[in-house]
């Protein structure tokens, strides 16, 4: 009979058994399989599921959750500030293309200094690639001449002895109506006329407006009508202020008929003495110039990147900058309106154009009636197939209005924009952006960290780059901002400077003493 081995020996000999299986135990394959011949490693692995929730939803799931990718449809801005992805942003993109807002407009707010112009240059770079047009309807620092001389465009100077835009021309209306009555498109070709001529009406009342600042009176404007009509049939040539002056002074029958002055002469001209008085202003100089007294100097093309150069007018006259401004909106529109007919009768090809509104609050505040023309071109840009941006430093510009009526409709300008691109801000300005567009506490902490002062570096004895140059928070409705830092190439750096005055040394001086 076999004794049993001690307790303790049984013990060491399970171990023993126990390491010799583990040894003989085959190791677990990696991820892909045993590599080597004949051993079938597989080069496909099946991705992981996702799911997609809130903060609030997926944070116990941490570290295993992550943002959402950036889009990249569009033009390329520059990156993301957190993640370093690339995000590609425009408004005719987004709302062409990728369907991720409902309007083709962008709105862009900041502190001057920090690239309002540099983002909105990136993009309209971008969209001429893409074959989209920039037109730049009034320039007022300028900005946008060198980007514009670069892209082969058209640059149109006004101003003080620099330039003439005649608000009587109806551009190329009259040679598209041509057109569409050659191509059997009879109620087409009447139908730019007919915006000719409310354009031109438009912008007399406009002027006179800004001149008397009070509107015309409804006898006026009904004399200014039949005046124009008068013109379009019995004047050779595109007629500009001073034929329309005679008109009025001449008097036919069908002008008087409107004038109801009863057959007595004495009476007409008592009618349209006010009226003549304010045409003779527009004429011989004053208050506006002649900017609008004499023929076009250089006519708007449709069919390149157009930018009016109107920098040679100084701040101190408001009411110019204002009728200046009105008139090149008026004849980019109408620009803009002739391409649309063409292209819908089949005899051009569709052309898309992005329209850049810089300086807005200048603009607003120059006179009566700009509120209204951009509230307008605000509603309708989905249907003329044109692209917005607007830029102002802050909300407070635009609630700065005369009216109550005024700031409502400024504020719209913001809430409509299919998105909102913010840099940095005061808190202050917090309140009133939110309430125009939701932003979290994050988000807004970001643009008021954005805001501020360079700092100063010893080592050089200089002021550092601002913290908020190129940063901007694109925003679209409710959704989270995308933050991004806006990287410029070196030939963007070369044409984007707006700041060149400042780089050569003033030098004091008896002018008999300069080279």
């Amino acid at each position: 009979m076999s004794r049993r081995p001690p307790r303790g020996q049984r013990r060491r000999q399970e171990r023993e058994q126990a390491d010799q299986q583990r040894q003989v135990r085959p190791q677990r394959p990696p991820m892909r399989g045993w590599p080597g011949r004949g051993r079938g490693p597989s080069t496909y692995v099946q991705a992981a599921e996702e799911w997609r929730g809130t903060t609030v939803q997926v944070c116990g799931l941490w570290p295993f959750a992550i943002g959402t990718g950036t889009p990249m449809v569009g033009v390329p801005l520059g990156r993301h500030v957190h993640t370093g992805a690339t995000l590609c942003c425009d408004p005719v993109s987004w709302f062409q293309r990728a369907k991720l807002i409902s309007n083709p407009s962008c709105f862009v707010l900041g502190k001057p200094g920090l690239g309002k112009s540099t983002i909105i240059r990136r993009m309209a770079t971008g969209l001429a690639g893409y074959g989209v047009m920039p037109l730049v309807l009034g320039d007022l620092k300028p900005d946008y001449v060198d980007l514009i001389e670069a892209l082969g465009g058209q640059v149109i100077t006004l101003g003080r002895g620099r330039g003439y835009l005649n608000i009587l021309d109806p551009g190329e209306a009259g040679e598209a109506a041509a057109r569409l009555r050659q191509a059997g498109h009879t109620r087409e070709a009447a139908q730019v006329l007919a915006d000719a001529h409310g354009r031109r009406h438009t912008m007399v009342s406009a002027l006179l407006t800004i001149l008397r600042s009070s509107p015309p009176s409804d006898r006026e404007e009904t004399i200014i009508d039949r005046a124009l009509k008068y013109l379009d049939v019995h004047h050779e040539g595109v007629p500009v202020l001073g034929d329309l002056l005679h008109v009025i002074q001449d008097g036919p029958p069908e002008v008087r008929a409107v004038a109801l002055d009863r057959g007595d002469d004495a009476r007409y001209k008592e009618i349209t003495e006010d009226l003549e008085a304010s045409l003779i202003g527009l004429t011989s100089g004053g208050r506006l110039g002649e900017t609008f007294a004499h023929p076009t100097t250089n006519p708007m093309r449709r069919d390149a990147a157009v930018v009016y150069d109107v920098s040679a007018i100084d701040d101190s006259e408001m009411d110019l900058q204002a009728a200046t401004l009105l008139a090149c909106w008026s004849a980019g529109f109408g620009a803009v309106n002739v391409a649309n007919a063409l292209a819908d009768a089949g005899l051009e090809p569709r052309r898309h154009y992005f329209v850049i509104l810089d300086e807005l609050w200048r603009a607003l505040r120059a006179g009566r009636g700009m509120v209204d023309r951009v509230d307008a071109l605000t509603r309708l840009n989905r249907q003329r197939g044109v692209g917005t941006a607007m830029i102002s430093h802050t909300m407070s510009d635009l609630l700065a209005l005369a009216s109550q009526e005024d700031r409502m409709k400024a504020r719209g300008f913001v809430e409509r924009s299919g998105m909102v691109i913010c840099g940095g801000l005061p808190s202050a300005e917090m309140p009133q952006l939110t309430a125009a567009v939701p932003f979290s506490q994050a988000e807004q902490e970001l643009l008021v960290g954005w805001q501020d002062p360079p700092a100063w570096d010893p080592s050089t004895g200089r002021e550092a780059e601002p913290p908020g140059r190129g940063k901007f928070l694109v925003k679209v409705g409710g959704r989270p901002g995308i933050p991004v830092n806006v990287q410029l190439t070196d030939t963007e750096l070369s044409i984007n400077d707006t700041n060149r005055l400042w780089h050569e040394q003033s030098r004091v001086g008896r002018l008999e003493d300069s080279p």
